[in-house]
């Protein structure tokens, strides 16, 4: 705990510091005319604070988490800072400000130079996955109120068929790479727009998010955080980041005495069972290769398919789409209901400016979608090399990119000491 004190106060000090740095730039300008500048509007010391609060929470609870789950090895600790982070990032501040929407904050950031990154939005992105990169998914454990919602819930979970985890695998790193493309193009915050719970933590959403979060809710009593594992693409990020931890949460602080309750405890299929290398030695390295030579292949044939999808996805911008809908039906124009077609038209821009428009940013997709579908191809790829490569296992071990740190095999281990 030591060391993650010492860590939390240091980020704590240059946070405050912050603040000090700042220093105005151009002296006021000196008026001939009698003209009185008036007083600068600054954002309400309060608010600020605030931020600063959520910041301060949010490398508490990380710290809180990871003690539990590395040092104590305490099931219950890490559930309470669970309902902690329920109550405060879910119910309190209302979903937002949140590390998973974060994602296009930061896209955004890249590819507009015109946006200006709050500093909370960046180190609420930054902190979980240096986290993860010496702990392991601890933020997934403890932090998350969508991951706590959900857990909740998991009363009777059941573990689904390995084949069908490594298909809805595939899930996440889409939404990822959807979301990055439709920030990018400023087109539009998927993960916020489409987040399943924020409509509970805020009592304000319509219907079909109602319906969709009761839903996930729903299927989350027998499958163990779908959203999480199968949804999520700040998860990707995270698993990313804690295959490289060191210090990643051990199943037993001793040694494994092959008694099978770790696994059959965890309910997201996330403890890797002691193996040895099937078959011919020869013939492996060869089936690795021949798969490693076809991540090429799978990566151009994921670009074509991205490329080729690029007009539908370009519909999700308003200024696509707005500019198709004056295409083929000019007499919108004219239509007083038509709230978007009457902004543009007193805006004064001609149709020709929004159909180039239009045209650019298509254009922006049909790189965009290359890119996308290059990544999933790449994926693919890389999920056959890793199903075609073997490890000797002797002990039961957390696979650290999908384990959630929750600490229920650590609970059920007979071994204490």
């Amino acid at each position: 705990m030591n060391r993650l004190s010492k860590i939390f106060f240091t980020l704590s000090a240059i946070i405050l510091s912050i603040p000090a740095w700042a220093q105005q730039r151009f002296p006021k300008p000196e008026f001939e005319t009698g003209y009185v500048q008036p007083a600068t509007s600054q954002t309400s010391p309060r608010l600020l604070f605030l931020e600063y609060l959520d910041v301060f929470v949010l490398m508490a609870a990380l710290a809180v988490a990871t003690w539990f789950v590395v040092k104590k090895r305490s099931r219950r600790g890490v559930m309470w800072t669970s309902v902690f982070s329920l109550l405060y990032f879910g119910f309190y501040r209302e979903g937002c400000i949140c590390s998973i929407g974060a994602i296009q904050n930061i896209t955004l950031a890249i590819f507009d130079p015109a946006y200006v990154l709050p500093l909370t939005a960046l180190l609420f992105f930054l902190l979980p996955l240096v986290v993860s990169l010496f702990y392991g998914r601890t933020f997934c454990a403890g932090v998350c109120p969508l991951g706590a919602i959900q857990d909740l819930v998991a009363f009777r979970p059941i573990e689904l068929p390995k084949w069908l985890q490594k298909v809805l695998g595939m899930i996440p790193y889409l939404y990822l790479g959807l979301a990055i493309l439709y920030a990018a193009t400023r087109s539009e915050f998927l993960i916020c727009r489409y987040d399943p719970f924020v409509g509970f933590f805020r009592f304000d959403a319509d219907f079909q998010m109602l319906l969709l979060g009761g839903l996930f809710l729903l299927v989350g009593i027998f499958v163990a955080r779908p959203y999480c594992r199968f949804f999520c693409p700040y998860g990707v990020l995270l698993g990313w980041m804690s295959t490289f931890s060191k210090k990643h949460m051990q199943i037993t602080p001793s040694n494994c005495i092959q008694c099978k309750l770790c696994a059959n405890s965890c309910p997201f299929g996330a403890i890797e069972k002691p193996v040895e290398e099937e078959g011919n030695r020869r013939t492996n390295v060869q089936r690795l290769m021949t798969y490693l030579f076809f991540i090429p292949l799978w990566i151009g044939i994921g670009g074509l398919a991205g490329s080729a999808l690029h007009v539908p996805l370009a519909k999700f911008n308003k200024t696509v789409y707005l500019a198709e809908q004056l295409v083929v039906h000019p007499e919108f124009k004219q239509d007083p209901d038509h709230l978007d077609a009457r902004a543009f038209m007193q805006s004064g821009k001609s149709m020709d400016t929004l159909v180039e428009e239009a045209k650019a940013i298509r254009s922006q997709f049909y790189w965009g979608g290359w890119l996308l579908g290059g990544f999933m191809g790449l994926v693919v790829g890389l999920t056959l090399v890793k199903l075609a490569s073997h490890r000797n296992r002797k002990d039961y071990e957390p696979d650290k990119t999908n384990c959630l740190s929750c600490g229920r095999c650590m609970d059920y281990c007979p071994v204490k000491n």
